[in-house]
């Protein structure tokens, strides 16, 4: 069974779109994309700093993109629903995952992200905040840790990794006296991402969100918030759960944890057995190494590993019939 996974902000390096753009048909992929985003995404993936690409209006949009042009890539004209068997996303990798599950279509998400992005890069500005990466110790105790600083954890990722979220003070005194067998690693983000100091931005993604164009699912969507697959929060309901749902759900994360250990957990429970990541990948395939012993990765960082990505959902994909699906080039 098949994870396509899709990662958040941080994943993003300078020039990671050059090498795709020697492909045939990305360039007018990615010039569909800016119309979308309102931005270069061509520079910023190929020339634009490292300081450039961090600015969270910019790294968002980018790295769906990249998620995006990799997904259409591999698939080579088949749609997603026939060959990947469930998809998720971390933070902003959620759009992605929506993207591929048809709920948004490619340039909708883009669009849709970029909305998303200056909401959020506009709150950041507003107050001084930051968020730290808490790795290794207990886990309750690592919680008790970040709420006893008068932290949020905004990310709850599995594998021995937390990322407490909330005011520079706190994140630093975190950092002096951090909890036992854990050390505190600071994130070169703009704000505390996924907690309340994001309420501006929820409001103002939540009321673009709620009339952006979207169908319901057309394959199992995992959210965020609990790991749980959209068929399953809304009983009764034939397919894979709503478009309302999806876009209620998006914007809420704006200022909720995410909990991306439930994603695994579910994953697992599932039996997915192969889990491709989407470019610019690594991070994701690195925590379902600690965390899903015995499932065959394939992290996707540029063409290259393209030709193994279609082996993996030639091999892995039931509702494409493991064994007999085939991506051709």
């Amino acid at each position: 069974m098949l994870a396509v996974v899709c990662p958040g902000q941080g994943s993003q390096t300078p020039g990671m779109l050059a090498p795709w753009l020697e492909l045939p048909g990305t360039a007018d992929l990615l010039d569909s994309f800016s119309a979308a985003a309102g931005t270069d995404l061509v520079t910023h993936g190929t020339t634009s700093d490292a300081d450039t690409i961090r600015d969270t209006a910019v790294a968002q949009p980018l790295i769906v993109a990249s998620s995006l042009v990799s997904l259409r890539t591999i698939l080579d004209g088949r749609d997603a629903s026939e060959v990947v068997d469930v998809t998720a996303g971390h933070s902003v990798g959620e759009l992605s995952a929506a993207a591929v599950a048809g709920v948004l279509d490619d340039a909708g998400a883009v669009g849709l992200v970029s909305h998303r992005a200056r909401a959020m890069a506009e709150a950041a500005a507003a107050a001084e905040s930051g968020m730290s990466a808490v790795v290794g110790g207990d886990p309750d105790e690592v919680l008790a840790s970040i709420e006893a600083a008068g932290l949020f954890p905004a990310n709850v990722n599995g594998g021995g990794q937390v990322v407490a979220a909330g005011g520079l003070a706190e994140l630093k005194a975190l950092a002096e006296q951090p909890p036992a067998r854990a050390r505190v690693i600071p994130l070169q983000v703009a704000g505390a991402f996924h907690t309340p100091y994001m309420e501006s931005a929820r409001a103002a993604f939540e009321q673009v969100a709620r009339g952006w164009l979207a169908t319901d699912p057309r394959l199992p969507l995992l959210s965020d918030a609990d790991g749980a697959t959209y068929d399953t929060l809304a009983p009764g309901s034939h397919g894979h759960g709503t478009a309302a749902d999806v876009l209620s759900r998006l914007a809420a994360q704006v200022t909720a944890p995410v909990r991306w250990d439930l994603c695994q957990a579910t994953l697992a429970e599932r039996g997915v057995t192969a889990i491709l990541e989407l470019a610019p990948g690594g991070v994701l395939a690195g925590l379902a190494k600690r965390s899903l012993k015995g499932v065959e990765l394939v992290a996707v960082k540029s063409p290259d590993d393209v030709e193994a990505a279609r082996d993996l959902v030639a091999r892995h994909s039931v509702v494409g019939g493991a064994g007999t699906a085939e991506v051709t080039a």
